[in-house]
Order: C-alpha cells, then sequence, then structure tokens
C-alpha cells in the first residue's frame, strides 16, 4: 500500500504542448515520482494575434490539484515551472487585461532591429548578458508601446507565466529569479531588473516587481483555493521556474563545469557556471546568461530543438499517416540521406506546413530532397546533432578548458537516434536522462525549501541515487 503520510511535494509542469502535475515524494534518499494529471496545452490562433489559453491551463492545474488531494498525498508544497519570456499583466484590482500572447506570435518581427536604434548592443549584452531573441520579453514589449497597446497603459504589474499561476493561487504578485533572467530585462550582475534598459526603452517602472529566488515560499493558497482543490493551506514555492532551471538543477552529474542539453521543443545547450560569463566572444557566439538554482548561472545557447519534428509528427497524424517514435526512429536510423538544415533559421520558425518548408529548402539550396518519412526525420536530427557540435566548439572557446561530457535531459533524452548522432558528432560521451529532469529539479528545491535537503549538491547526489542515465559513446563518424 502507497505510504501516502509521507511529505509529498507537487510539481505543475508546464511545457509549450502539455501540462503535467507531478507527486514526488523522498524515501530512503531516493526520489519518488507519480503523474497526478496530464492536460494539453496549446497555441490559439484569435484575429491576429497567436494566445496561450491561461484560464484553461489555470482550471487544468486545479483539477490535478484536487486530484491530488483525492490520493491523499500530505501535500506539503507546490511548485510551478514553464517556458520562458512570455507573460501576463495585471491591472491594480488584480485582474488579468488578456490572454498570454505567445513567443511564436509575430508581433516582434523586427523589433530588434527597431530596440537597437536605441541601445548599443555590446553594451546591453554586458549588462544582460541574455542571447538576442526576437522572441524575448524586451522585444514583445517594446512590440506593445510601439503599437500603443492598451494593455500596456492599465496594467500594474508584469508577471511571467509561473508568476502568474503563483498569483491566482496565492494573490501574491513577485517574479522569481530564473524565469525573470529569460526577459533580456534583468541586470546579470547584479541580478535585479535593469533600470537602465527599461528606461531607455520608456517602458513602465512599475510593470517589474519584487525578485525572489528558488526555495523561497511565494505565498500559501488562497482559501477559497485550497477548499476548492481539498489541500487545505499548502505553501506555493518558487523553484527555478524556468522550466530549464529545474531541469538543469537535475542534472545528475559531479564534474565541473557540468555541461547540459536540456532537450526538448527547445534545445538549450550550456555549462553551468558560478558567475556570468559577458565577454565580447560569448556575445558574438550568441551565448545567453540565465539563473539557476542555487545561485548559478546557466551559460547556454537556446537552439530550436525537436520543434520541426513535432510539427511534422502532427502534420503527419492530421492528415491521417500518423506515425510511432518507436517504428519511425530505426526507420531513420537505417536511412542515408546526408543533408543538413539550419534548424534555427526563420523559415522553420512556425510555417504553415513544416514538411513543405523542410522539402523547399533542400531543393532551394541543391540538398538531396527527402524520399520519405524516414528520410525526413534523419535529415532533421542529424541537423539538430550538427547545430550542437557547432555550438559546443564556440561554448569551449569561451571556457577555460573543452567539456568532456554531454549530460541530456528532458523528454528529447529517450531519442536513442539523436543521442547517438550527438556522441558521434561531438566525439565526447552523452549521458542520457533524467527524462523527468524538470519535475526532478521542480520537487527537490522544493525539499530544499523545507529543510528536507540541504543544498544543491545534495540534491544532485539524491538524483544520482534515484536514476541511472544511459551513456552513449561516440562512434567514428562525424557529421
Amino acid at each position: 500500500m502507497k505510504d501516502t503520510h509521507r511529505n509529498t511535494y507537487l510539481a505543475a509542469d508546464f511545457g509549450g504542448g502539455s501540462g503535467r502535475i507531478i507527486a514526488g515524494s523522498l524515501l530512503h534518499g531516493k526520489l519518488e515520482l507519480e503523474e497526478v494529471h496530464r492536460f494539453p496545452n496549446r497555441q490559439v490562433k484569435l484575429g491576429n494575434h497567436v494566445y496561450w489559453d491561461f484560464p484553461a491551463l489555470f482550471e487544468d492545474m486545479k483539477t490535478g490539484l484536487k486530484q491530488a488531494a483525492q490520493r491523499g498525498y500530505d501535500v506539503k508544497g507546490i511548485g510551478i515551472d514553464t517556458w520562458g519570456v512570455d507573460f501576463g499583466l495585471i491591472d491594480k484590482d488584480g485582474n488579468l487585461l488578456g490572454n498570454p500572447v505567445c513567443y511564436r506570435d509575430a508581433r516582434t518581427d523586427g523589433m530588434p532591429t527597431e530596440v537597437f536604434k536605441f541601445l548599443n548592443e555590446q553594451q546591453h549584452y554586458a549588462d544582460t548578458g541574455i542571447q538576442v531573441m526576437a522572441i524575448n520579453t524586451l522585444f514583445q514589449l517594446y512590440s506593445m508601446k510601439k503599437s500603443k497597446d492598451a494593455q500596456l497603459d492599465a496594467a500594474q504589474r508584469l508577471l511571467f507565466m509561473p508568476d502568474l499561476f503563483s498569483y491566482f493561487l496565492t494573490g501574491i504578485a513577485n517574479n522569481e529569479y530564473c524565469i525573470a533572467s529569460t526577459s533580456e530585462l534583468l541586470d546579470a550582475r547584479q541580478r535585479t531588473w535593469s533600470l537602465s534598459t527599461i528606461r531607455t526603452l520608456g517602458l513602465p517602472e512599475h510593470l517589474f516587481g519584487e525578485i525572489i529566488y528558488p526555495g523561497t515560499i511565494r505565498g500559501t493558497l488562497k482559501e477559497d483555493i485550497a477548499q476548492e482543490t481539498g489541500l487545505g493551506s499548502v505553501d506555493v514555492i518558487a523553484v527555478g521556474s524556468h522550466d530549464t532551471a529545474s531541469a538543469v538543477a537535475a542534472v545528475p552529474a559531479t564534474e565541473s563545469p557540468i555541461a547540459f542539453l536540456s532537450s526538448g521543443t527547445w534545445s538549450l545547450l550550456g555549462v553551468e557556471v558560478d558567475e556570468p560569463i559577458l565577454t565580447e566572444e560569448a556575445r558574438l557566439a550568441q551565448f545567453t546568461n540565465e539563473g539557476g538554482v542555487g545561485g548559478r548561472i546557466r551559460f547556454l545557447q537556446n537552439i530550436t530543438g525537436l520543434w520541426i519534428l513535432q510539427r511534422l509528427m502532427s502534420e503527419w497524424k492530421t492528415r491521417g499517416e500518423e506515425q510511432s517514435y518507436d517504428t519511425l526512429i530505426p526507420q531513420a536510423a537505417e536511412a542515408t540521406i546526408a543533408s543538413i538544415i539550419p534548424v534555427d533559421d526563420a523559415l522553420f520558425m512556425n510555417p504553415v506546413n513544416m514538411e513543405n518548408a523542410l522539402m523547399d529548402y533542400c531543393r532551394q539550396h541543391d540538398l538531396p530532397v527527402p524520399q520519405n518519412k524516414a528520410e525526413m526525420v534523419k535529415c532533421v536530427l542529424q541537423s539538430l546533432a550538427f547545430k550542437y557540435k557547432q555550438a559546443v566548439e564556440k561554448l569551449n572557446r569561451c571556457l577555460p578548458s573543452p567539456i568532456r561530457q554531454l549530460n541530456i535531459i528532458g523528454g528529447g533524452s529517450q531519442n536513442k537516434l539523436l543521442n547517438q548522432l550527438t556522441a558521434d558528432a561531438l566525439g565526447i560521451p552523452v549521458y542520457a536522462g533524467p527524462v523527468e529532469a524538470t519535475a526532478i529539479g521542480n520537487i527537490l528545491t522544493q525539499a530544499m525549501a523545507k529543510g528536507e535537503i540541504s543544498d544543491l549538491h545534495e540534491l544532485r547526489e539524491i538524483v544520482r541515487h534515484s536514476v541511472t542515465p544511459q551513456v552513449y559513446h561516440p562512434k567514428k563518424i562525424e557529421l
């Protein structure tokens, strides 16, 4: 019989395609996880914009919390993590002014060029340490300012997605450090808002609230939520609320610096360091300095990840040609197509049809055109591995010594072909797992806040006792 009286922590983990409520508890130095509830997340095109359906996501989260209560868990904390950069705006009465706009919306097209008419790009990187990407919060806000969006005038506070979920659970508005660091509006050294950037762009200063750190109690469930869910008075705890921050905390490695690849819709490849790396070389190599658990910095590059493959699989399903990864990946491993596409090209950001975009690119650049689904998958995966190779070469130039192994975490760590292609391309061992790194890091950070774990070192020790990564050694093949 399951011991429901052990301290249990709930991770509300929101990804671009789905959300989950995961329960976790410690027993004899090992973490046990159970998925309580899973629900879809989707982008909704409405009028001229692409939105996230926040009310539906919040309701789905509450359903998961109710189910946890019904199972009798002794819940001591709830931690929330999501994707980065996106946000909601609340007014002076605490009302949400509109559904959060998705980072794939076209409103930020061309915004970096506009912004850098006012900001010096080199100095801006030296201040914020963030890779310039049009999707970043800075450019989203500037696009609203430029279009005279009425929401910006009415807004009292900006809350990133995990902050927004937390606010409607607790009634307390604050900004967690790791998610705020994705905005391109944070001073990388001081770890506070970059007021010089905010003022130069004429953004309302009052939008940017108190910054709190992973391991801080954000608040307790409001009375109506406590009653509705049946959980009672439970703490909502700040974790590495950018999902990658929680995932990196759960890397079961001991080498220094820890090199990671958080593999999912996006690929975030980098190392964990104590202080930001703000050199001109880092800027030109398009590396970013984002906040991590335990005061660490995630020095990484944002790379389009499995998004292209996910879109292909979705399109095939829509056409009635649904494919199973279990059958398609082995077929792709046997494919011999050599085409490499630039996975970060704007062509692949959000095309009307991903299959056509991929094939058109190959035709236009005199590359072998994939003739079947297996060849398309092989093309995408070997293109990702090639991009990882380029990223690691740039990463190594920013570090005192090259990385000796790469730890792949997250859902993409299940893709055996991509793992092997990556080991082959990098020429170093690849350690794959844990798959549930984000939920693990979220839950164990809560346990650290409650005193069950002393620090990040002990947290990773528990992960090493709880999971065994699969090792991929490089074959003598180069992409």
